[in-house]
C-alpha cells in the first residue's frame, strides 16, 4: 500500500471525534463516504496491514484507490449519520452501496397533535408538525421500539384517523396487544395523550427505568427456567437499548452542557460586573492570506447554545491590504448598523478573536454609532488573555473556567466559519480561473470540464485522452487544452 506522506499524516493527525470521511481518487474524484463514531479509529483501521491481508476484494479495491481524504466533524454520531446519507446521494461514491437506491434510515414518527396519535415507521422526515425518533442504522431495532411503546403505553395501531366502534369491530388489539381501545370510549384524550407522551420520552432516552423493567423480567423468567420467555426478552431489551441508551447519554450530555454554560454565564456576569446575564453574545473573527479573500463572521450563543441561524458572514469592501484592525472595524460597523436599522435589539456581550488592536477598533466603531454600553472584550489567542474595555491588562482565567472554555468554544466557531467562508472563495477563484489563459476554451466548455472533473485538481491531473472523453471537446481540443493547462 504506497501512501503519500501527505495522505500518511492526515491519517495521523485524523481526530478522535464522531463525523463523515470522504475518500477521494488520484483524480480528486470521491470515491467512498462513511461515518464514525471515532473518525480516528475507523479511518486508520483501513490502512492497517491487517485489513490489506484479510478484507474482501471490494474493500482492498477501495484502499488501494485511496489518493487523499477529508473529514468533517460532527457534534454526534446522529448528526454524521444524517450527513453520511446527504453526501451519498450528492456525491454517489462508486464504493457506496447504501442509500444508492434512495434508501433511508428507518424513523419512528407520530402527531402529538392528533385527537388520538399513533406511532408509524417512515423514511422521509418533513417538516409536518410531526415528532421523529430516529434515524436508526437497524430497521429491526426501530420495529421493536415501536412495537414495544404500542404495547407497554396501551397506544392504537389501527389507520384511522379517528377511530369509532367501526373500527372496533374489526380489532382484536385491546386483547391481544393491551391497546387502551379509544375507539369505544374506554380513555378519555387527556389520558391517552399523557401515555404518548410517556411512549415519547421513553424513545427520547428520558425513562431509563423502563429499559431496567425488561432486563429485569428477562433475568427473572431465566431464574424460573423459562426460557423461551427470557429469551425474547432478551432479544427485545438489546433491541430496545439500541434505540434507547444512545438518547439516556445524548439526554445527560445535553444536561450536563446546559449546566456548565449557565454557570459559564454567570461567572461571565461577576467577572464583566454586568447588570445582568450575558444571554446574547456574538463572536467575530476576520480571515485573509495577505489581505486577498477578506472576509469577516459573526456567530451566536443564545443562553450559552449556538443559534445557527443567526450566523452572519461578511465579505470585506473597503480594506486594501492586510489590516486586521480596520477589517474588524468594518464587520463591526456593518452589523451594529444593520442592527440599529432593523430595531432588533443588541447583543448583551461581543466577543473579539484577538488582542487590544482589535478591541479598539471595534470601541471605536460603537462610539461613532452611540453605542458605547454595548459590552465588548476580545480574546487573545497565544496565552488565552480576556482584554476588557478600559483596562490595559488582560485577565487571566482558569483553563479549567467554565466562562474561558465557553469563550473559547466561541472563538474558535467564529475562527471556523469565517475560514471556511474564506475558503470557499479561493476555491470558487481558482475554479473560475484555472482555465482563463488556455485559448479556445469560453465559459461553457470551462463548465462542462469542471463538472465532468469535479475539481480543478483532478483536471489539472488528466491526461489528453482522459480529456477528449468530455462532451464537445474532442481530441484536438483536448491536445490545446492539455498543453495550455500546463503551460498555465
Amino acid at each position: 500500500m504506497d501512501l503519500s506522506e501527505e495522505l500518511k499524516q492526515k491519517i495521523r493527525d485524523i481526530p478522535d471525534k464522531p463525523g463523515c470521511y470522504l475518500m477521494r481518487d488520484r483524480r480528486g474524484g470521491i470515491i467512498y463516504v462513511g461515518k464514525a463514531v471515532s473518525l480516528r479509529k475507523r479511518v486508520q483501521s483501513y490502512f492497517r496491514e491487517s485489513t490489506r491481508r484479510r478484507s474482501p476484494p471490494k474493500l482492498r479495491s477501495m484502499v488501494n484507490s485511496v489518493a487523499d481524504l477529508e473529514y468533517i466533524v460532527t457534534r454526534s454520531e446522529a448528526e454524521a449519520l444524517l450527513l453520511e446519507g446527504k453526501l451519498i446521494k450528492e456525491y454517489r461514491p462508486r464504493f457506496n452501496v447504501t442509500l444508492r437506491d434512495d434508501k433511508r434510515y428507518i424513523m419512528i414518527r407520530i402527531y402529538p397533535q392528533h385527537d388520538w396519535p399513533r406511532f408509524e415507521l417512515c423514511r422521509i422526515r418533513r417538516d409536518d408538525g410531526g415528532w421523529y425518533a430516529g434515524p436508526f442504522t437497524s430497521s429491526a431495532a426501530a420495529r421493536t421500539a415501536c412495537d414495544f411503546v404500542e404495547r407497554r403505553y396501551g397506544l392504537r395501531k389501527c389507520t384511522p384517523r379517528v377511530p369509532d366502534a367501526e373500527t372496533y369491530r374489526h380489532c382484536l388489539d385491546d386483547i391481544i396487544r393491551q391497546c387502551s381501545a379509544p375507539c369505544i370510549g374506554r380513555i378519555s384524550r387527556e389520558e391517552y395523550h399523557k401515555r404518548v407522551e410517556e411512549a415519547c420520552a421513553f424513545l427520547r432516552g428520558e425513562r431509563p427505568a423502563v429499559l431496567r423493567e425488561v432486563h429485569d423480567a428477562m433475568t427473572a423468567a431465566a431464574e424460573q427456567k423459562e426460557y423461551e420467555t427470557a429469551a425474547n426478552l432478551r432479544d427485545i431489551y438489546f433491541m430496545l437499548r439500541q434505540v434507547v441508551t444512545r438518547r439516556i447519554n445524548v439526554s445527560a450530555n445535553r444536561q450536563s452542557r446546559n449546566e456548565d454554560a449557565q454557570a459559564a454565564l454567570d461567572e461571565l456576569c461577576e467577572l464583566l460586573q454586568l447588570s445582568t446575564r450575558p444571554d446574547w453574545i456574538e463572536g467575530y473573527d476576520i480571515s485573509n492570506i495577505s489581505g486577498t479573500f477578506a472576509v469577516g463572521s459573526m456567530v451566536c450563543l443564545i443562553a450559552g447554545r449556538p443559534q445557527r441561524n443567526r450566523y452572519r458572514r461578511f465579505r470585506v469592501r473597503t480594506v486594501d491590504g492586510s489590516d486586521d484592525f480596520r477589517m474588524m472595524a468594518e464587520v463591526i460597523d456593518r452589523r451594529f448598523r444593520d442592527l440599529m436599522e432593523k430595531n432588533e435589539g443588541l447583543p448583551d456581550l461581543v466577543v473579539l478573536d484577538g488582542g487590544l488592536g482589535q478591541l479598539h477598533a471595534a470601541q471605536n466603531v460603537l462610539m461613532k454609532l452611540d453605542l458605547a454600553d454595548v459590552v465588548c472584550i476580545s480574546l487573545a489567542k497565544k496565552f488565552e488573555e480576556i482584554y476588557v474595555t478600559g483596562s490595559s491588562r488582560p485577565l487571566v482565567l482558569s483553563r479549567s473556567s467554565p466562562a474561558l472554555r465557553l469563550l473559547q468554544r466561541l472563538r474558535d466557531e467564529a475562527h471556523r466559519f469565517a475560514l471556511t467562508y474564506h475558503r470557499a472563495l479561493r476555491q470558487q477563484k481558482i475554479r473560475e480561473s484555472v482555465l482563463d489563459d488556455v485559448p479556445g476554451i469560453g465559459a461553457k466548455r470551462k463548465g462542462l470540464l469542471l463538472k465532468h472533473f469535479g475539481s480543478p485538481r483532478a483536471l489539472l491531473k488528466a491526461d489528453e485522452g482522459e480529456l477528449a472523453q468530455v462532451p464537445r471537446i474532442g481530441k484536438e481540443m483536448a491536445r490545446l487544452i492539455y498543453a495550455g493547462l500546463r503551460s498555465a
